[in-house]
């Protein structure tokens, strides 16, 4: 009795279109890593994940045999800041990706295109920031296509290579479509707290922050939201080029062996 109630649900499982590699690839994962901390690399050895990330070509840091550092921001939304961190980049001659919301794009399109003026790089971070794991192939596609066309409608920038899934959250399957839309997904290797406008702590915890976990090929996510990243920004730069770091553009980067 219980093999044939065993063999009757596994045949309704199948009729229903689940397969046990299908839920694997779909497992979601919640972007984590083991902090730099004196001088020590980070890390994803125990996070689950590694062989994922390999596998679909994702990145979360550089080469780690060169002083070199990716500088990243994440925007959603524009709460004032941008322009003087736009500011400070083209002072500092620092280049930048900036991953886009269909939000940021629709309401700062000017911003949008000052970046890629001043030779910053555009990225995808989605139309409406959805757990991507939670939506199909097709849906997704369109999330990725509605920011690129938007960004290509807008400025001179015609291709988009780069995306950063919504709040980390990803899957082998959603890792594996954004590849076949011709994006590398890009993680990271220094962050902190600093998306929350409500707990603002000030430039020198900023400074701190990031300048405690700096590494060799350091990709460095920021959120452009944060009062505590602008104030910083500009001493962090000054900082690292005296540690002997050089800021590249993420099309510079060699892809890792981690």
């Amino acid at each position: 009795m219980k093999r044939f109630a065993f063999a009757a649900v596994a045949a309704l499982l199948l009729c229903c279109g689940f397969f046990p590699e299908k839920a694997a690839a779909d497992s979601p994962f919640h972007f984590g890593f083991k902090k730099s901390r004196n001088g020590q690399l980070p890390s994803i050895n125990e996070e689950g994940f590694k062989d994922i990330l390999q596998k679909n070509g994702a990145i979360f840091l550089g080469d780690t045999s060169q002083k070199e550092l990716y500088l990243t921001f994440d925007n959603g939304y524009e709460n004032g800041f941008t322009p003087r961190i736009l500011d400070v980049l083209k002072e500092k001659k620092v280049p930048a990706i900036f991953f886009l919301t269909g939000h940021y794009v629709k309401d700062k399109p000017e911003l949008v295109t000052r970046m890629v003026t001043e030779g910053h790089l555009v990225g995808n971070h989605s139309w409406t920031h959805p757990d991507m794991t939670q939506i199909s192939d097709a849906q997704l596609r369109e999330e990725l296509d509605k920011v690129k066309q938007s960004v290509a409608g807008t400025t001179r920038q015609k291709a988009m290579a780069y995306v950063r899934p919504p709040r980390g959250i990803f899957s082998d399957r959603t890792l594996a479509a954004s590849r076949t839309e011709g994006y590398t997904t890009v993680f990271w290797s220094v962050a902190y707290k600093d998306w929350d406008v409500n707990d603002q702590r000030g430039g020198e915890y900023a400074y701190r922050q990031v300048m405690a976990q700096l590494h060799p090929g350091a990709v460095i996510l920021l959120h452009s939201i944060s009062k505590d990243n602008t104030e910083a920004l500009a001493r962090i730069i000054d900082d690292a080029r005296k540690q002997g770091y050089e800021f590249k553009s993420l099309d510079q980067l060699k892809r890792p062996t981690y």
